[in-house]
């Protein structure tokens, strides 16, 4: 098979498994968007909060053994 016969096959079979997919419509879209933004808005608040902890915890534990 050349080169060529290959890509061709291989673009063929993308379209094929193209057509197969099960795609998701406007309102799956929006709440799969939703589920997302709301996720990375929680997960972003957890970090924000452990660097705020940990941040006040070991400044005061140095300033405390540093007598600073």
């Amino acid at each position: 098979m050349s080169r060529i016969a290959g890509a061709r096959n291989f673009v063929q079979e993308c379209i094929t498994e193209m057509e197969r997919v099960t795609w998701p419509d406007r309102e799956q879209l929006r709440n799969a968007t939703w589920v997302v933004i709301l996720f990375t808005i929680a997960l972003t608040l957890v970090i924000a909060l452990m660097d705020l902890v940990s941040s006040l915890i070991l400044v005061d534990f140095i300033m405390g053994v540093f007598g600073s």
